[in-house]
């Protein structure tokens, strides 16, 4: 039986007096319509302020429900399930997600498993016309099947019509893990196709044929085009933050953002967030190059051909998992985790392209691993909405609104 969440919020919403000061007003703790356990929360707003959030469920007698609900405004609705299964491959990094194209149609995506081995399998997709009413066939954005992995997707609102999908691909390695260094005869790369929904794949095109091996990616449509934001790997290992951009009909070649000098052995499962508005740019990520563990916000004002300075966002030592969106005052708000004495906190700070930054407050308190998954954040009008995974004896997804003055 489903039991709203509503306690765990309670327990994990925290508000320092920043938090009412500035531009918002005191976040409002939500009901949330995701079951005791659930992980991988996410976002997702489209047009006419609609948002989404989504997550996974587990089943009673095994396997995952991926489900979903719509903002109505002060509430969330009943959820709906996308799949349900026990081959529904879930992870606490490579989450699920709804995306709503400009057009209104829903776009999911999940990760279901392949036989031949733990960290074996792919992208499954459906498309809904109907706020998820009714949903297509699932199928499979790329044309590779081998027994590796397929996943961090990120969508976007494609130029030419339809929507543009990007994902990091294991089919020159072989079948490993996410918590060492790429253990495979090959590397990881990074590919893109188009979905004309319901189902009609474009062609498949390889971005960068070396990148890190478990970091989730990002991608946003501008008035240029497309710019999409990954976690890069030389062959000295190497990995810091790398954009391209799909401009003119035709990709760009990944380049670094900074140097940040980052080099580790192992993937850090940690990836970048964009937002964009019109040809503005903001990016956040995490780099710890130098032994210094920080989250890093700059800002393009040419639709992501130039970045600017970045500017350190945090207070105190970071695990970095961000997320970023604009505010009406032209500041982009990051969300990040940062540690406090023996707790871990989501901390958000509004960023100005100036570098300027304004308070930063917590948000909630969460568990400091890699169960408290990435928190998130999306506007709705005047509301920004927040979710993550919730900390206590039985973790869940917890959501806050807070208002825009």
């Amino acid at each position: 039986m489903i039991r709203i969440a509503a306690a765990l919020v309670l327990c994990s919403l925290v508000v320092s007096a920043a938090a009412t000061q500035g531009p918002f007003e005191r976040p409002r703790e939500l009901s949330t319509p995701a079951a005791e356990g659930s992980l991988a929360p996410q976002l997702a707003a489209g047009p006419n302020n609609r948002v989404f959030l989504s997550w996974l469920e587990p089943r009673p007698k095994g396997g995952h429900r991926f489900r979903f609900a719509s903002w109505l405004g002060e509430r969330w609705a009943e959820p709906r399930t996308i799949y349900e299964g026990d081959d529904l491959f879930a992870n606490w990094a490579d989450v699920p997600a709804v995306f709503v194209s400009a057009g209104g149609r829903l776009v999911a995506h999940w990760l279901q498993q392949l036989p031949g081995g733990k960290y074996a399998y792919g992208v499954r997709m459906r498309t809904s016309n109907d706020d998820g009413a009714t949903w297509s066939a699932p199928f499979t954005p790329h044309r590779d099947e081998s027994a590796t992995e397929h996943g961090f997707v990120s969508l976007v609102d494609w130029p030419a019509g339809g929507v543009g999908a990007i994902w990091l691909d294991g089919r020159q390695t072989q079948p490993g893990g996410h918590d060492g260094a790429q253990g495979g005869s090959g590397a990881m790369s990074l590919r893109a196709t188009t979905i004309q929904p319901p189902a009609a794949l474009g062609q498949e095109v390889l971005i960068d044929d070396r990148v890190c091996d478990c970091c989730p990616t990002a991608a946003v449509r501008t008035a240029e085009g497309v710019v999409i934001a990954y976690r890069d790997r030389t062959a000295t290992e190497t990995r810091d933050i790398s954009v391209a951009r799909f401009e003119n009909g035709t990709w760009g070649q990944g380049r670094p953002v900074r140097d940040d000098g980052w080099k580790i052995a192992a993937c850090p499962v940690n990836g970048p967030a964009l937002a964009a508005d019109g040809r503005r740019v903001a990016l956040a990520w995490f780099t710890a190059g130098g032994d210094q563990p920080r989250v890093m916000v700059a800002f393009s004002s040419d639709g992501g051909a130039t970045f600017g300075r970045p500017v350190k966002v945090n207070d105190a030592t970071t695990l970095g998992r961000v997320d970023v969106e604009w505010l009406t005052d032209g500041s982009a708000l990051t969300v990040w985790l940062e540690s406090e004495g023996e707790q871990m906190n989501v901390r958000a700070r509004p960023v100005f392209p100036d570098g300027r930054i304004g308070d930063a407050w917590t948000v909630a308190r969460v568990a400091g691993t890699r169960t408290s998954g990435y928190p998130r954040v999306v506007r709705s009008g005047r509301d920004l909405i927040f979710a993550w995974r919730s900390a206590g004896p039985t973790p869940g997804i917890a959501t806050a609104v807070a208002r825009l003055r």
